[in-house]
């Protein structure tokens, strides 16, 4: 049996559906535990279809990875600096999709604008990932506005340049 072939590319408005179902059924999974009952509830309304359709069309760029033509993962990235939406399915963690995904992701973003530091809000469960693709805590754990929990990570480039900036 051939080794299944990872393809990734940007989305379009037109993925929202598939999309919000991927990071609706891992949120429930992973993220919902550990946030309060309105809080969990918000977050699956934010991964709405119309939501995430919105989100695209203003211009946030959601890379997506397929394996056999099943969306295997989704890295959604906010003015070139701050990654926003970062899931990979339950069944295809550990091979390396979600390292390549954040890759690709930090690739475009650094030819986009030449970012040379990365941001994002990790939940509990989200952070030893992060920490393994070079991410470092910025600061402790605490509720956004929303209410939402997390820790504040950055990822600064060697030298603080994007290539090409």
């Amino acid at each position: 049996m051939s080794k299944p072939i990872l393809r990734m590319r940007l989305a379009h408005p037109d993925d929202a559906r598939e999309v919000g179902l991927l990071i609706r059924r891992l949120v429930r999974r992973w993220i919902v535990p550990d946030q309060s009952l309105h809080v969990g509830k918000e977050l699956l309304a934010r991964s709405s279809a119309r939501s995430l359709r919105e989100k695209i069309i203003e211009g946030q760029r959601f890379h997506l990875a397929y394996i056999d033509g099943v969306l295997v993962g989704v890295s959604a990235m906010r003015d070139d600096s701050h990654l926003v939406q970062f899931f990979v399915s339950t069944r295809f963690q550990g091979f390396g999709i979600g390292r390549r995904l954040w890759e690709r992701t930090m690739r475009d973003a650094i030819r986009r604008a030449g970012t040379p530091r990365f941001t994002l809000n990790a939940t509990r469960c989200a952070v030893p990932v992060y920490l393994r693709l070079g991410f470092r805590a910025a600061g402790r754990e605490r509720p956004s506005p929303m209410g939402l929990v997390t820790t504040p990570m950055v990822l600064t480039l060697p030298n603080g340049r994007g290539k090409g900036a």
